[in-house]
């Protein structure tokens, strides 16, 4: 449970957030990103929770309409215009999210004749896979605070394109993979790596999805994500999980916060995954703490990373609650996060530090001030990020 002064300084935050990236007041060319607008609404849902003031529900209707009438559609400098899924005005109205959401990056895209510049490539634009599985999941946190069903038809009918775009098989036959990054059109691959996370992002998300859709939409089969599960389950088979980068580490956690969930819930039974993920990340963090860069002044820090691994921190707290109440299914769980609980304190120590506004005038803060910001405020108060 976060504090009454956490709550107060989640409140400045989000609200400073709507005013300066043109939210609310409503801007003429408001400042979105897909990653960070993800955090935002689920924040806005966070204070709802805790405040019940509906002034931050309805932030979080007009950042959602927002993203979808700016990130779902063509680039003000592109020589095309309108949806990108290429519907008209009227059907792309009734499922914006059909075409998939560009990340908001400041330059176009890269064109498909145009030489690869993997400098360049950080600040054009296209599509993530993991941006539109964190906007999944805050479009179905939508959908569960307001009841309103058709947020997860939008969300699953995202999915679908997702995975339909960013999935191939080789040429020469083997296992399916996933690009990293797509086209905004989702026509043409920009990165042709794959995330070492993605596919595990992809099975959870889908399985949370499903699970919404059998409460939401339930008169509705052509929306299911059987195959989608399926192909992901297969894709993740024999990928390393390990990582010790910080957001990448708090991404494996807050992966099994969520398969918990769904095994408490009846809708998964992957006491092998979950266990997988728990020891991956407790690995990761080995390293990471090893590498001691927690104790480097900020000018050498990326704040968003670390406050991913704070965030995953909380997830930790919940599946231990999680464990108490289900022994029975998570029995053997309990040693891996007995072993990630010695790390906690590390949670307050990255918050603390972020939060002091020596730190925040960094240049590395300054520079990613809005993913920071946002990023702070979701460590702060996690509860509804962490929920399905």
């Amino acid at each position: 449970m976060s504090s009454n002064a956490d709550i107060e300084f989640v409140q400045g935050i989000m609200l400073d957030f709507a005013r300066l990236t043109g939210l609310a007041p409503v801007d003429a060319h408001p400042r979105r990103y897909l990653w960070t607008d993800a955090f935002a609404v689920i924040n806005y849902l966070e204070l709802f929770s805790q405040t019940s003031d509906v002034t931050y529900l309805d932030l979080a209707r007009s950042l959602i309409d927002q993203v979808h009438h700016i990130l779902g559609r063509h680039r003000d400098d592109d020589s095309r215009h309108g949806w990108i899924s290429g519907l008209d005005d009227q059907e792309g109205e009734w499922h914006p999210t059909s075409g998939g959401l560009r990340i908001g990056k400041r330059l176009n895209e890269r064109r498909p004749d145009d030489p690869p510049n993997d400098r360049l490539e950080w600040d054009q634009d296209g599509q993530y896979y993991h941006y539109l599985t964190k906007w999944m999941h805050a479009l179905n946190r939508m959908s569960q605070i307001t009841g309103d069903a058709i947020y997860t038809r939008w969300t699953i009918e995202l999915a679908k394109t997702a995975h339909a775009r960013f999935t191939y098989a080789p040429l020469t036959g083997g296992q399916k993979r996933m690009h990293w990054k797509m086209s905004i059109d989702l026509t043409y691959p920009l990165v042709l790596s794959m995330g070492q996370l993605d596919p595990l992002d992809g099975f959870v998300t889908y399985n949370e999805l499903k699970a919404a859709a059998i409460r939401d939409l339930a008169e509705m089969p052509p929306l299911d994500l059987e195959n989608e599960i399926a192909d992901m389950a297969e894709i993740c088979r024999g990928i390393g999980l390990t990582t010790d980068d910080p957001l990448g580490i708090g991404g494996l956690l807050f992966d099994a916060s969520r398969i918990a969930q769904l095994m408490s819930k009846g809708y998964l039974k992957n006491a092998d995954l979950l266990k997988s993920v728990l020891n991956s990340a407790l690995m990761g963090l080995e390293a990471f703490v090893m590498a001691e860069t927690l104790d480097y002044p900020a000018e050498y820090r990326l704040a968003f990373r670390e406050l991913g691994l704070s965030i995953g921190f909380s997830a930790v707290e919940n599946l231990l609650k999680w464990i108490e109440k289900n022994p029975s299914l998570f029995g053997h769980e309990s040693s891996v996060l007995e072993d990630l609980m010695e790390y906690m304190p590390l949670r307050e120590k990255i918050e603390r530090f972020w939060q002091d506004d020596k730190n925040r005038n960094a240049s590395t803060w300054i520079q990613h001030s809005d993913i920071n910001m946002i990023m702070l405020a979701t460590s702060l108060a996690p509860d509804e990020f962490l929920m399905i």
